[in-house]
């Protein structure tokens, strides 16, 4: 050990890999005299070169302590097959489009992110997708790396240029038959390319102007989260009385039975509110030189004030109550105005315009009088 501080220790030599080109630090444990020291995270210090090791927050060690380091072997490959697919899946949509450029990648968590150019649309995802999957199948693509002086960059077909100079490592998936994919990288990768699959497409979303993320998974991470999907449909097919297969038709069925109920719904509700409407008391209404009428209409819920509010005849007004909802309609005035005019006396919240507003009142029970006393001010302020 070759530097302390509370919480983390750097090492003369360690396996650990700090973070780095998107992929994230080993995490493992230290050991020394029977006791261990779980490693949370590791990262260079690009500084002084220290390899610094993160341990539980207050942790120390005594300078010069000789320690065991221990990988977690099964984070380590997640964190490989990430990083190798995110190549690997670079290059597909490389060749389904080479206007498809990594600007960025982020590898920290199972769901990663790449950053492309081009703006890729769903069919030149699932293409990749396919592309990749088919070519993993079919060629043994493995695993060779390469440090070459940067001069001989240009002898070689990177998918992405480096701003690297002096020696670069290229890491380079191919077979007998040829390269598939080169790329300057000083990460950890599988050692066969199989071994990333499945790799799954998860979505995309443009970020900002000419940039598409697109978020994948890959390897075990993609397969239990293909399994957690296929056991959350299982369960969704049996409450539905059918198999896995045949829910798309299940739920299309639904779906139409959904629909068709809503408008029958949307029938009933206008049919009732309607109802309601004509069986509301109306009484003839002095202002301005002028007889309206005025209809205050209960109603038993909200759902229904947009149908008893609507198609208001000319020379009627009308306040629905719903609860605390209220509203008011007519062809005779700006709705708005007057449901703003009302709850100005009753307080609440609400608006609209030309022949139909609704809102909210906590005072419910003074509404319709508010109501016809704002209309009077307003048909005699016009």
């Amino acid at each position: 050990m070759v530097g302390s501080r509370p919480g983390a220790v750097a090492l003369d030599r360690s396996a650990f890999y700090p973070e780095g080109g998107g992929q994230p630090g080993d995490r493992g444990w230290l050991r020394a005299a029977g006791q261990a020291w779980p490693v949370q995270d590791t990262h260079i210090d690009k500084g002084t070169g220290l390899v610094w090791h993160e341990l539980v927050e207050g942790a120390t060690l005594p300078a010069g302590t000789a320690v065991h380091g221990e990988i977690d072997a099964l984070l380590r490959f997640r964190h490989m097959a990430r990083h190798s697919a995110e190549h690997l899946l670079a290059q597909a949509l490389y060749r389904v489009n080479p206007a498809f450029e990594v600007a960025a990648v982020a590898l920290r968590r199972p769901d990663c992110t790449l950053d492309l150019r081009g703006l890729p649309g769903p069919a030149d995802l699932q293409a990749a997708e396919a592309l990749l999957r088919e070519t993993l199948v079919a060629r043994p693509l493995r695993l060779r790396t390469q440090v070459v002086p940067h001069t001989d960059l240009p002898h070689f077909q990177l998918r992405r240029s480096t701003p690297r100079t002096g020696a670069v490592r290229l890491v380079i998936f191919g077979d007998d038959s040829g390269t598939f994919d080169v790329s300057a990288c000083g990460g950890l990768h599988v050692m066969d390319a199989a071994q990333v699959l499945p790799v799954i497409i998860l979505g995309s979303e443009r970020i900002r102007a000419g940039l598409t993320r697109v978020t994948f998974r890959a390897g075990p991470e993609a397969a239990e989260y293909l399994s957690g999907l296929y056991s959350q449909a299982a369960q969704l097919a049996q409450s539905l009385s059918t198999g896995v297969e045949a829910l798309p038709e299940r739920l299309a069925a639904l779906q139409a039975a959904q629909v068709a109920q809503a408008a029958r719904t949307v029938t009933l509700e206008t049919a009732l509110a309607e109802a309601l409407v004509r069986a509301a008391p109306a009484h003839p209404l002095q202002a301005a030189g002028q007889t309206l009428t005025w209809r205050a209409v209960q109603l038993p819920d909200p759902a229904l004030l947009p149908a008893a509010l609507s198609d208001v005849p000319p020379g009627e007004v009308r306040a629905a109550l719903a609860g605390t909802r209220c509203g008011v309609g007519t062809s005779a005035l700006d709705a708005g105005a007057w449901l703003r005019a009302t709850l100005q006396r009753t307080g609440g919240k609400g608006g609209g315009k030309g022949t139909l507003a609704q809102g909210v009142t906590p005072q419910p029970e003074r509404f319709f009088a508010a109501a016809q006393e704002s209309l009077l001010d307003l048909q005699l302020q016009g």
